[in-house]
């Protein structure tokens, strides 16, 4: 007894730290997902005027977080992690389409379907799981992409990591980009941005919170400001990022 009780915690250690490991590899800025290419309407906003300092990306890179993008993909994100875990066809269903149409603009769009399909391929060769292969086929029958969250979420499932830390570790990789962003458009410091990623850790964590107790029909965002500097940078005469 005294042997056994000496490994479990042992075991439960070494899995922690395999969790660990794997959702800060699959998040990590230089996972080829092509993140840096992307600034969510940001570049526009900061054309506009929008967002001019730190005080300002952090106010608005917040409420993405809390009624926008993040607040879509931490629905989404724990739907797929449901489906995949019980193997739910109907819920996949509803996962997919949802991702597929949720997206308020066609620059969004692009954004979410490109880092989804470049996750599932940069992922599934090093760690392979049965749980994606039934992802594809049930994307694959209703001709619908997998998009950003749906595939990070899926993943983390068909791993069995922990829900509340691979979505937490999701949210601070979204808010993170949007700060990277920020600090190239406006232009700030890596201080400035240390500290907007310190002030979001709040907000981040409210919002892994809040989607771990929502149902999952409840999806949506109200950012429209976002979806306003998304559909213009479309037109916009330079720009540096694809979104």
């Amino acid at each position: 007894m005294d042997t056994i009780t000496e490994i479990e915690p042992q075991l439960m250690s070494e899995r922690d730290d395999t969790n660990l490991l794997r959702i800060m590899a699959w998040l990590s800025p230089s996972f080829p997902v092509g993140a840096f290419s992307y600034s969510h309407g940001l570049e526009y906003a900061v054309e506009a005027a929008r967002v001019t300092d730190r005080e300002t990306l952090l106010a608005w890179s917040a409420e993405i977080l809390r009624r926008g993008s993040g607040r879509v993909d931490a629905a989404l994100f724990r739907a797929s992690y449901d489906a995949v875990l019980s193997e739910d066809a109907d819920l996949i269903c509803w996962v997919l389409e949802r991702g597929d149409t949720m997206r308020s603009t066609r620059e969004l769009g692009v954004e979410a379907e490109g880092q989804g399909r470049a996750f599932l391929e940069a992922v599934s060769g090093p760690w392979p799981a049965p749980g994606l292969d039934w992802l594809r086929t049930q994307a694959a029958s209703l001709a619908r992409p997998v998009v950003y969250p749906v595939a990070v979420g899926a993943t983390a499932a068909a791993h069995r990591i922990p829900l509340s830390m691979a979505l937490t570790a999701y949210l601070h990789a979204f808010a993170a980009n949007l700060v990277s962003a920020g600090l190239r458009l406006v232009p700030l410091g890596q201080s400035d941005g240390q500290q907007v990623i310190s002030e979001l850790e709040p907000t981040i964590q409210r919002a892994v919170a809040a989607a771990m107790l929502r149902p999952h029909a409840d999806i949506g965002s109200s950012t429209l400001l976002v979806d306003w500097a998304s559909a213009s940078h479309e037109t916009q005469y330079t720009r540096l990022f694809r979104s």
